[in-house]
């Protein structure tokens, strides 16, 4: 079947982490929205992807599905439409992360120990919400720190998604969230199939944002260097 949409992860994928989306990759995608719808779903709200892709004009899922928004091209304004929360056990969640970083020795850390969102997510920041960008950067860029505590984290959230996230924390999102529940809900809304859409993302190994839908029958580009998405999408463009 014809390819209809391309959706998008955003740090690693057309950016580098939290970093703001450059002209390169902006110009890839007004080459891909001449042909495709395109869309980017996303680990965080929709406000920051939006803000961290100087507001290009595209449909956005955040949070793992939790939040959806729609660019609104009359006004050109991006409007959150679809909002859900939740709300998670603090006190638990703070013992429980207390716990983990006593285990593997992440004890010393800059701000809070624990990022509570507005959804209900929650992010276990292991150098703490203040750390300095590039200290981020440089601590896991293979994830091979945070891939030996892994399996742990997920043991103590049993009811969430644990994902290895950003460059130095874990993700947690209440179930069923995640970025495949997120596209099946969105091609159940506009009447399309997994063979009409295609992904294209970085995190698509063991405790990835990007592998459940790396595991799918879903068509899934592979990034590894963002700065090389055009040869990874040449046939498509």
């Amino acid at each position: 079947m014809a390819l209809k949409l391309v959706a998008f992860d955003l740090d690693g994928t057309l950016t580098q982490h939290r970093s703001p989306l450059g002209e390169k990759n902006r110009a890839i995608l007004d080459r891909l929205s001449e042909k495709y719808r395109l869309l980017m779903v996303g680990a965080g709200a929709c406000a920051r992807i939006y803000g961290q892709m100087n507001e290009y004009p595209i449909d956005i899922i955040g949070n793992y599905g939790m939040q959806i928004a729609r660019f609104n091209r009359e006004i050109g304004t991006l409007e959150i439409v679809e909002n859900a929360q939740c709300e998670p056990d603090r006190e638990r969640t703070v013992r429980v992360c207390g716990e983990l970083r006593e285990k593997y020795g992440f004890t010393k850390y800059e701000g809070e120990a624990v990022e509570f969102h507005a959804s209900g997510m929650v992010t276990f920041p292991l150098l703490g919400t203040k750390a300095k960008i590039e200290d981020k950067l440089a601590f896991d860029p293979d994830r091979s720190r945070r891939k030996v505590m892994y399996e742990d984290v997920k043991a103590a959230f049993p009811d969430s998604t644990v994902f290895i996230g950003g460059s130095s924390s874990f993700d947690i999102a209440p179930f069923p969230f995640n970025k495949l529940y997120a596209l099946d809900n969105y091609c159940e809304k506009h009447g399309l199939t997994h063979e009409e859409i295609a992904y294209v993302g970085d995190d698509y190994g063991v405790g990835g944002n990007d592998e459940q839908v790396y595991h799918s029958d879903i068509r899934f580009f592979c990034v590894d260097d963002y700065r090389k998405l055009d040869e990874v999408l040449a046939e498509i463009l």
